[in-house]
């Protein structure tokens, strides 16, 4: 009698035990999934081309956006590959190794080496033109439908031609200058000479291939050129002092795709705020991290307005006045 009591008792007290054991793991959240989700914490990689004040301020706004929203809840891996796309793979591929939550691919290269690394984590671009034109993507609609969307500094190109003539009345011919490595600087400078022959313009394309023949490609094309137009390219930007040295002295002025590279060899431009671009993209950012947005279904945004700037210091040195509605580059 006194066994089958005992082994009554040790029967209720594993079962009791089972019981508990199999009420807590119901009640336990997943490591992955915080009980509270305004607890999530989340890492996000940040690939930027170089260091060049447009892309700095677009990487700025994209954090400051991020942390107004989430706070202490989000932290950055803030890398810069200093102009080298092989090194943009090097720090994308970094980041897949650590699973980040989402990757910021700040200018064109940055965006390619991220495609190509990933199709699983959010990829959101920033500073890129076209992105038809990156990613390869024809008859692009405006939505990549993959695991990438993003932001587009393209100014309006028709309206950046048209400056040319506003500025000068009296050109006849106009060099185009760019990198050839660089397929978004290709297509503006289509579309840009296509708009200037409109108006009576002849344009000459000078692309060089990296930074070895920048300085003769340009001295060609001042020594052949009324005006240059130099598009929205990450190469002539990070090297836009060298532009400057050799058209300044020749006095051949420079219409510029954005203002950093007006800040350096221009006397103008149309051109968008890229801490602004960069916001919008961090609150890109917030959306698909909450899960409020899915990013295969996000279309490109566009920076929301334009404005027209002017660099003092180079229009005062070629004797240039600007027109009305240009404001001075601070």
């Amino acid at each position: 009698m006194m066994k089958k009591k005992l082994f009554a008792s040790m029967l209720a007290g594993i079962m009791a035990l089972s019981l508990t054991a199999c009420g807590g793991t119901a009640e336990q959240p997943s490591a992955q999934e915080p009980e509270n989700p305004a607890e999530q914490t989340y890492t996000v990689g940040i690939c930027q081309l170089a260091p060049h004040p447009a892309l700095d301020a677009a990487t700025q706004g994209f954090q400051d956006a991020l942390k107004e929203a989430l706070g202490d809840r989000v932290t950055f891996d803030s890398q810069n590959a200093a102009g080298d796309s092989n090194t943009c793979a090097t720090i994308i591929n970094g980041f897949v190794s650590a699973d980040v939550d989402l990757i910021l691919a700040n200018a064109t290269p940055a965006l390619q080496a991220a495609v190509a690394a990933t199709s699983s984590i959010p990829v959101l671009g920033t500073s890129v033109t076209e992105y038809g034109v990156a990613l390869g993507i024809n008859d692009f609609s405006g939505t990549v439908g993959t695991n990438v969307s993003g932001t587009s500094d393209l100014a309006p190109l028709d309206k950046q031609a048209a400056m040319v003539k506003e500025w000068f009345p009296d050109a006849k011919t106009v060099g185009l200058l760019f990198c050839s490595a660089e397929a978004n600087s290709q297509y503006q400078v289509d579309t840009v000479q296509a708009e200037l022959e409109k108006l009576g313009l002849s344009c000459t394309q000078y692309p060089f291939s990296d930074t070895n023949d920048m300085s003769s490609v340009t001295q060609s094309a001042v020594d052949n050129s009324d005006v240059l137009y130099v598009p929205t390219d990450n190469t002539c930007a990070n090297n836009a002092g060298i532009i400057d040295n050799i058209a300044r002295p020749a006095g051949v002025p420079i219409i510029a795709g954005e203002e950093g590279i007006c800040s350096g060899c221009g006397v103008a431009t149309l051109s968008i705020s890229y801490y602004d671009l960069g916001v919008a993209t961090g609150n890109m950012a917030v959306r698909i991290l909450t899960g409020e947005a899915d990013v295969s279904e996000m279309p490109i945004e566009y920076a929301p307005q334009f404005t027209q700037k002017y660099n003092a210091a180079i229009c005062a040195d070629l004797g240039l006045t600007p027109p009305d509605g240009y404001e001075a580059i601070a």
